[in-house]
């Protein structure tokens, strides 16, 4: 035998050999295709508690269990959290959650009407955020033509509608003009203008009362006109964001997918 050989062996017996071996497997258990919820964890800067209420809650398939009871991972659960957590940004927490328990549960096609149903509502915000701009492009200065505010008369001949239109809005929460303290009549001012002429914009674009209702109280809330149309931009970039979200949680999703076939 030769020094070298001799060497070799004298530094690494088969006994030292087989020890170190095991070692390594019960350090890295990833070697062996079994992942420990800490090695889970620590991809995503998550709490082992936080993986195992992912499991809990359906968003990982059930984890086999050691002879004490301790929960063993394999690439195929690694695979469901990274689909998960890609899913939450586009789609928000319970509807990944959702998404991921059909799959898990095999009702890959309820999944996909989940994903399909997201997709739909982001299609539906940006529809609406269109007509916002459309109504306030087409606003134009509000002027009321008395100081005091406008009856409802008045408001609805300028408008070209029925003083009974008006007050269905009212009902639907659309304007809420005050009172007049010595007749009771209701008087318009320049934000219940704007609020009704806003409306009337809208219901001419084919929007039903209770969809332009949370777009009336987001300008009441921002302050007016101005502020709103400052916030479009913020509203279009959030909007882009969740698109490329969802696509980022489609493609995990389709890995996550392929992981479970083979």
């Amino acid at each position: 035998m030769s020094a070298v050989t001799s060497s070799t062996l004298s530094l690494n017996p088969p006994w030292r050999l087989r020890r170190d071996l095991g070692r390594t497997v019960e350090r890295n258990p990833q070697t062996a295709g079994k992942l420990r919820p800490v090695d889970l964890a620590r991809r995503h800067g998550l709490s082992t508690q936080a993986v195992r209420n992912y499991e809990d809650a359906g968003s990982l398939p059930p984890a086999a269990r050691t002879a004490h009871g301790y929960r063993v991972y394999t690439p195929v659960h690694a695979a469901a959290l990274r689909a998960f957590l890609a899913l939450v940004p586009g789609h928000g927490h319970g509807a990944a959650t959702s998404i991921m328990r059909a799959v898990n549960e095999g009702a890959t096609e309820e999944a996909f009407r989940l994903v399909d149903e997201g997709h739909a509502q982001l299609l539906d915000d940006r529809r609406t955020l269109r007509a916002v701009e459309r109504a306030l492009r087409d606003l134009g200065p509000v002027v009321t033509p008395e100081p005091g505010g406008i009856f409802i008369g008045p408001l609805a001949h300028q408008l070209g509608l029925r003083p009974a239109t008006l007050r269905t809005w009212e009902r639907a929460g659309l304007v809420v003009p005050r009172r007049d303290a010595r007749t009771g009549y209701r008087v318009y001012d320049d934000a219940d203008v704007r609020d009704v002429r806003m409306a009337h914009q809208l219901r001419r674009g084919g929007y039903l009362l209770e969809q332009i209702a949370p777009l009336i109280a987001q300008v009441r809330a921002a302050g007016g006109l101005e502020p709103l149309e400052g916030a479009l931009g913020d509203w279009h970039a959030r909007l882009a964001a969740r698109g490329r979200a969802m696509l980022s949680g489609a493609a995990e999703l389709e890995a996550y997918l392929r992981e479970r076939e083979r």
